[in-house]
């Protein structure tokens, strides 16, 4: 039987562009949480922007994993914190300086909109590059030369290039800094997220559900993009809506359909349904791996 269900937020739970989570998601939660299951979500996002993701509805993320899973929150409560170190991001500022069109991004978490998470700092750009690219880097991008040897939660790196020299960009970085983990938040998205090295959302489901007394086969993941594959690696049900990167549909074993059809509500209602007699929900079952 499953008991908790975690979910990518962006163009999985909610669609690309939508300004928050549906009514009908915000119900199926509900659901689940009535039901006596438990619902989170895993996301790249910072725990602030929960907010206004869920039209201000705090049930919603009470539990759940954020920044990539380097936060992880049980019942309100943080359980687990992984951090950024700032020297080291430093010198990823200063080797991106060399690459047109990019920059490290680090956010203050304090200064949270409806559209960002957290005022955002750029390193390896000037002004001058900043007129190349206008309006790639937001309205008022704040520059700075260096970073400190603090911590910092959130951080990647934002390129105005071609889908290839992403991710040939991505590859570089991952030799060139063994400390971190750079993997794509979005599909064919602009960011480059950084991860402490060996930190994942997949080592985030495997605390939460420790922290809930859960084992990992109680345990279902959807997602979309490459950030979700190590969720998808670390339980045994695996869901990837049908926008996903092709990545994220390999990994997955199990798909179901579109994130603007609302395909995750529809799951979550079912896992609701499901919990009455202690069953797994038609979408998880062998034979039938698509709703439709």
């Amino acid at each position: 039987m499953i008991k908790l269900a975690l979910t990518d937020l962006d163009n999985t739970l909610i669609p690309m562009g939508a300004p928050h989570a549906s009514l009908h998601a915000i119900a199926a939660i509900h659901a689940m949480l009535d039901a006596g299951l438990y619902f989170g979500p895993v996301s790249g996002r910072v725990p602030a922007a929960m907010r206004w993701m869920f039209g201000g509805d705090e049930a919603c993320s009470k539990t759940g994993a954020f920044v990539n899973g380097q936060l992880v929150y049980a019942n309100g409560r943080l359980v687990h914190e992984e951090l950024l170190a700032g020297g080291e991001l430093a010198q990823v500022g200063a080797w991106i300086a060399s690459h047109e069109g990019c920059a490290l991004v680090v956010y203050d978490l304090d200064d949270i909109s409806e559209t960002t998470d957290g005022a955002s700092y750029l390193m390896g750009v000037d002004e001058e590059e900043l007129s190349r690219h206008e309006g790639f880097f937001g309205r008022h991008p704040r520059i700075i030369d260096r970073l400190d040897s603090s911590t910092y939660i959130k951080s990647n790196l934002r390129c105005d290039v071609p889908q290839a020299e992403m991710v040939e960009l991505r590859d570089a970085l991952r030799k060139e800094f063994p400390a971190f983990d750079f993997v794509f938040p979005a599909k064919n998205g602009p960011f480059i997220d950084i991860l402490p090295a060996g930190w994942s959302k997949g080592r985030a489901v495997e605390v939460l559900a420790d922290r809930l007394g859960l084992s990992l086969d109680e345990v279902v993941v959807f997602g979309d993009s490459e950030n979700d594959v190590s969720m998808f690696q670390a339980v045994e049900y695996s869901v990837a809506v049908r926008n996903s990167s092709a990545e994220a549909l390999a990994a997955a074993k199990y798909r179901i359909g579109l994130a603007v059809d609302d395909a995750v509500a529809d799951a979550l209602f079912a896992l609701a349904a499901a919990a009455k007699t202690a069953e797994l929900p038609a979408f998880l079952h062998p034979l039938k791996t698509h709703i439709e």
